[in-house]
């Protein structure tokens, strides 16, 4: 794949401003650029950047419904009102239910929690779990990470005499559910000062809320945020604002005192690092919460992350870690089998072209599991650089379909989902990742209109591979002091990514080594003229594009920069994103 490489240039007054910030600051003048580009632009934007503290979160009250929301909380727990707390099946909301759920069981005991059934059930609130709480003789419901389109479930909640508070964070619809209070920066008419909260972190702002107002001690909220960071890791919400004082704090708690469940699960993810990052959060201990959602039922998972002892810990662990082995393997052979079929089949809509031409890729089998079509259009997204969908049936008795769409950078998926709503019974998400349920017979009518929109509404130039390049460097550059002030940039993630720099004209110091069982993978020992420092740099997947040159080939690099422990020094390699071998 070729990539289009796009330097980021600064004008000449970011190049003035960024000069000031390094002087006062106390920045490296290449740091001081890469803050600029990210909008930090003074010294106290700076400090709260590389120090955020608790008290940088906002007044919770600023959330249009937290008065509301905050009164009916007090009110149920003055008259000893049975509390069901309802979340999502995935990461985002059953470390919902666990905050929640371990924050208020310290003032009563009529209190439990539902998650729903993903195959008879569906994602969000659920006639089902309101049964559930009308059985329990619930009063009140507090739905996490979802229920902001869920209008005719909480006007079916009313009829039975539950009242509804609502934290979510995704994209609602024209009419808003008729509940006690809608806690969402997202609902029109917010003025909330940030608007990418994780399901989760809506949550947390609501005991924020209910702690200030009842007097109470907010460390033990702020105890919680191990759970908020795991939530905004792996739901991949903006890491700024709000969500990187949470983050960082939850990440420290990660590192010094996780609760017991969570340190379980790093105990089995082969987790080789000493300190925890954003990057073991989404890559090791998100899978594993998701996978019993996927496989099982995500109850499992919040009855691990509430686990009172390291033997319970260990024990539920070993299931979710095996469920998660479970879903290794049907994504990896599902994944198979998509490619092969978007490879060789055309599409259904009149254009006739191959599916690896279609500007959005819709795929339909009704065998593949529901626990991991998410998954696999992802892999469809970054094998093709094509917004990608993959539908099955749901597994509920019912001819219901159900799918999931991923986009690419710069492509709002929800968009184009949105103009298919006549032919859908639900769907929600966000610009990048989007899920829905249709009715079987209405398949065929989403996929050709999805291909049409694609032809009318994907551009060439989103489909055109691009790799976004902070800025150009010197491998001398790469001091310990500039490795250390990047280090202090992390927690990295959406909107605050790991900074992308670009190298050029280097020497091949030795012959290219293939690595992994293809020799598939490259490993270039690479020096710039005048130096003899050799600098290390890894490739995934690019014998192809270096095979048979040899030692002193000339080559431009872009790079990220990655950092490794030996004999106690820590270390720096470059993890190549894209290179050119001009010689």
């Amino acid at each position: 794949m070729e990539y289009l490489w796009n330097l980021k240039s600064l004008t000449s007054e970011e190049e003035r401003v960024a000069a000031e910030l390094s002087s006062s600051s106390m920045l490296l003048p290449m740091v001081a650029k890469l803050f600029v580009q990210r909008g930090v632009t003074t010294p106290e934007q700076v400090r709260m950047y590389l120090q955020p503290e608790i008290e940088d979160l906002h007044d919770p009250f600023l959330m249009l419904g937290m008065r509301e929301a905050v009164d009916r909380l007090n009110k149920a727990l003055g008259q000893k009102e049975r509390i069901l707390i309802y979340g999502d099946y995935d990461v985002d909301g059953t470390t919902s239910v666990a905050l929640m759920y371990k924050f208020l069981r310290q003032y009563t005991t009529q209190l439990s929690y539902y998650i729903p059934e993903r195959y008879n059930e569906g994602s969000g609130i659920s006639f089902q779990g309101i049964d559930h709480a009308e059985r329990e003789g619930c009063k009140l419901m507090i739905a996490l990470d979802c229920g902001v389109k869920a209008v005719e479930k909480v006007r079916y909640a009313k009829e039975k005499g539950i009242d509804l508070i609502i934290c979510d964070h995704h994209v609602p619809d024209a009419e808003l559910p008729d509940a006690v209070a809608i806690l969402n920066p997202k609902i029109p008419g917010s003025t909330y000062p940030f608007d990418e909260l994780s399901g989760c972190g809506v949550g947390f702002k609501l005991l924020q809320a209910f702690t200030i107002d009842n007097g109470g001690d907010l460390r033990q909220v702020y105890d919680l945020l191990d759970l908020v960071a795991v939530s905004i890791g792996a739901d991949l919400v903006s890491l700024t604002g709000e969500n990187r004082v949470m983050a960082c704090h939850g990440l420290k708690i990660l590192n010094k005192n996780p609760r017991l469940g969570l340190r379980s699960i790093m105990d089995v993810s082969e987790i080789k690092t000493k300190r925890i990052t954003m990057n073991e959060v989404v890559f090791k201990i998100g899978p594993r919460i998701n996978a019993s959602g996927r496989m099982q039922n995500g109850r499992e998972s919040v009855d691990l992350l509430l686990a009172a002892t390291a033997g319970e810990a260990r024990k539920m662990t070993k299931n979710i870690d095996s469920y998660n082995s479970q879903r290794r393997e049907l994504d990896k052979s599902i994944t198979e089998q998509a490619l092969e079929r978007v490879e060789t089949e055309t599409a259904t809509s009149p254009t006739g072209e191959p599916l690896a031409k279609q500007k959005i890729i819709a795929l339909y089998d009704p065998s593949w599991h529901r626990g991991v079509i998410g998954i696999v259009a992802s892999r469809l997204t970054e094998h093709f650089n094509r917004p990608s969908i993959v539908l099955t049936q749901t597994g509920g008795g019912e001819d219901l379909v159900c799918g999931s769409a991923r986009s690419i950078g710069g492509f709002d998926m929800y968009a184009i989902i949105d103009q298919c709503k006549d032919l859908l019974i639900n769907f929600g998400g966000h610009t990048y990742a989007t899920g829905f349920t249709l009715h079987k017979d209405n398949v065929e009518a989403f996929i050709q209109r999805i291909e049409e929109l694609g032809e009318k509404e994907v551009s060439n130039e989103v489909l055109t591979p691009q790799i976004n390049i902070d800025l150009d460097i010197k491998l001398s550059d790469i001091t310990s002091t500039f490795r250390k002030q990047l280090r202090e940039m992390a927690p990295y993630g959406p909107h605050n990514e790991k900074p992308v720099f670009r190298t050029t004209n280097l020497e091949l110091a030795s012959s290219p080594k293939f690595m992994g069982k293809t020799k598939s993978h490259v490993k270039l020992a690479l020096k710039e003229d005048g130096t003899d420092e050799i600098f290390n740099a890894f490739a995934y997947n690019s014998q192809y594009k270096i095979e048979g040159y040899k030692r002193g080939a000339r080559i431009d690099i872009v790079y990220t920069i990655e950092e490794y422990s030996r004999m106690g020094k820590n270390m720096a390699q470059l993890l190549l994103l894209d290179f050119r071998v001009l010689s």
